[in-house]
């Protein structure tokens, strides 16, 4: 699993690579589990001043969760430590006292569209595609808590048309939006570009920017989650979702029943 993924840290800036290429870097439940780890160990490193998070190729930044993990799925209580092991990851990303970046090429969906947008800065790649196309594969749902933080990024509108569309959200309508502050022509020189500006925040005041991301992170805060176990059962525990993954492992459309 390690090498699934890799953390190294040079000069200050810790860089945190989602590597598997071969599966457009989808994560494993253990990769989501192993990122919060690196968050947490981050907190703690006064080393650390930065963290950089980018995608190994230029393929992807990471196509969400991978869909075989959901097979082992027998009951709700499944789905719901699914849904809270992803919280522990992000909400560690989320919290993390360092500035974090997210240096993005190619697909960055579900999961891993999450994640990117739990990062204080995000440039993309020319190439760079985003959205949660939930509604045209699995079926399944987001928590409260992921709803909170999509729509704080890029309000209810828009979130309800990347979901009810499941369309996927160019390089070039990303920064328009504000979802990405940079568009880079390749993946190389989105590269370059990462390292730069990670090496520029970490150079500044570090108090400056903890107590502006955790002022933000109070003002979000207040748009309470509250509780969404029915919601989450309601996908996870359907005849929909069983359909989905099946589908989704069996590249066919999937049939919808609603139930």
């Amino acid at each position: 699993m390690s090498e699934d993924l890799l953390y190294e840290i040079q000069d200050g800036i810790g860089r945190i690579t989602f590597n598997r290429p071969q599966a457009r870097n989808a994560f494993t439940f253990q990769m989501y589990e192993r990122l919060g780890e690196i968050c947490r160990q981050a907190d703690n490193d006064s080393s650390v001043k930065a963290l950089l998070l980018t995608g190994a190729g230029e393929k992807a930044f990471a196509a969400g969760t991978d869909i075989s993990q959901f097979k082992g799925f027998s009951n709700g209580e499944d789905a719901m430590e699914y849904e809270s092991r992803i919280e522990r990851a992000v909400g560690a990303l989320e919290n993390c006292r360092v500035p974090t970046v997210a240096a993005i090429s190619g697909a960055c969906t579900g999961g891993g569209f999450t994640i990117a947008g739990c990062c204080d800065l995000r440039i993309g790649a020319a190439n760079a595609r985003f959205g949660v196309p939930i509604s045209r594969t699995l079926g399944n749902c987001l928590s409260m808590s992921n709803y909170v933080r999509l729509v704080s990024l890029l309000g209810p509108a828009r979130v309800k048309d990347i979901i009810f569309t499941a369309r996927l959200i160019d390089a070039e309508e990303a920064r328009r939006i504000g979802l990405v502050g940079e568009v880079l022509p390749d993946y190389e020189s989105l590269q370059r570009r990462a390292d730069e500006l990670a090496r520029i925040v970490a150079s500044h005041a570090p108090l400056t920017l903890r107590v502006t991301k955790e002022a933000l992170r109070r003002i979000k805060g207040k748009m309470n989650p509250g509780e969404d176990r029915d919601l989450i059962l309601m996908c996870y525990m359907s005849q929909d979702f069983r359909e989905g993954m099946d589908a989704f492992l069996n590249k066919r459309p999937p049939k919808w029943t609603g139930a």
